[in-house]
């Protein structure tokens, strides 16, 4: 269930008390994953129905995160209808030359596995401002779609181009994930929300597979979408610790990152409240590891200026 306005309200109030006493980086930061919509140019089909039937630009966002010193931002695609790939890659890259805006990235949509799929990333890899690709592979697409011999090729492609490839599936799954990844080595990977582990079950099957996917060295872990399922619940430092910290141990100091996921975590908590969630969480870090994870780390993974 969406969040009640009670709720929302109730989130943001202790957001905001939580930035006053500084629980959050001052340092500047990297959001490595922020999605962004105008309804009045595009539309995502999954939306209605999802809680988040809203606007979603830089000046909203810029209203979640204040406080947080983010002084770069990466652009996620948002899952449209493959027909408008075009029209949300054009989009994404004028966010990035918008001079407004932190966005200075993006992941852009495509399919790798169709067959005019070279025509398509070609021109895009020759923009600065497109950095990788991603196809979400949950929801209604079945599994082992990334096994296909169609979609190798296309996720090789991405490598040939210097482009990345977010890997965004559910965690059943990550064992394909990692067949995927041995499969393209020339690519570079970036493992999304900490591969949609079960936040409130048993995470036993997911640090097997988790660790499977970080031996490989051309993937990066995103730490990233974890919140938005405490939709519904009340949760706790307590109740995200356990995949966070396997995912520090997983991937080491040097390849992992910080990503909010705004406005998808706004399900689960106000992106406020889940940046000063993790900082708690990985406040006996060393400093360098620290700013590592907030920001050195997602400059390098996407080679952002």
């Amino acid at each position: 269930m969406p969040p009640t306005r009670r709720e929302f309200l109730g989130w943001t109030a202790a957001a905001a008390a939580t930035t006053a006493t500084a629980a959050v980086p001052a340092e500047p930061i990297v959001d490595s994953h922020v999605h962004q919509w105008d309804l009045s140019k595009i539309r995502p089909p999954w939306l209605p129905g999802s809680g988040l039937e809203r606007e979603s630009r830089w000046a909203e966002y810029r209203e979640a995160a204040a406080g947080l010193n983010v002084a770069k931002a990466v652009y996620v695609e948002i899952d449209v209808a493959p027909a408008d790939h075009p029209l949300e890659a054009r989009l994404a890259v004028e966010m990035c030359r918008d001079p407004a805006s932190a966005i200075v990235g993006a992941v852009i949509g495509g399919r790798p596995a169709d067959e005019g799929f070279d025509a398509y990333i070609e021109p895009l890899a020759k923009e600065p401002a497109v950095k990788g690709l991603r196809q979400v592979l949950h929801g209604s697409n079945p599994a082992g779609i990334c096994l296909r011999p169609e979609f190798v090729r296309g996720v090789r492609k991405l490598g040939e181009l210097g482009l990345s490839f977010d890997l965004c599936m559910r965690h059943g799954e990550l064992v394909d994930g990692a067949k995927l990844i041995e499969s393209a080595p020339g690519t570079a990977f970036v493992l999304d929300h900490c591969g949609n582990p079960p936040v409130f079950g048993d995470l036993t099957a997911w640090r097997k597979d988790v660790d499977r996917i970080a031996k490989f060295p051309n993937v990066t872990g995103k730490v990233s979408g974890i919140v938005s399922q405490a939709q519904g619940r009340s949760w706790s430092d307590d109740d995200l610790a356990p995949v966070v910290l396997h995912m520090l141990e997983a991937f080491g100091p040097d390849r992992v990152f910080f990503g909010g996921d705004w406005p998808v975590c706004g399900l689960g908590a106000p992106l406020a409240a889940w940046a000063a969630s993790l900082k708690r969480i990985t406040a006996d870090r060393p400093e360098s590891e620290r700013r590592k994870l907030w920001h050195d780390n997602a400059v390098k993974a996407y080679r952002l200026t």
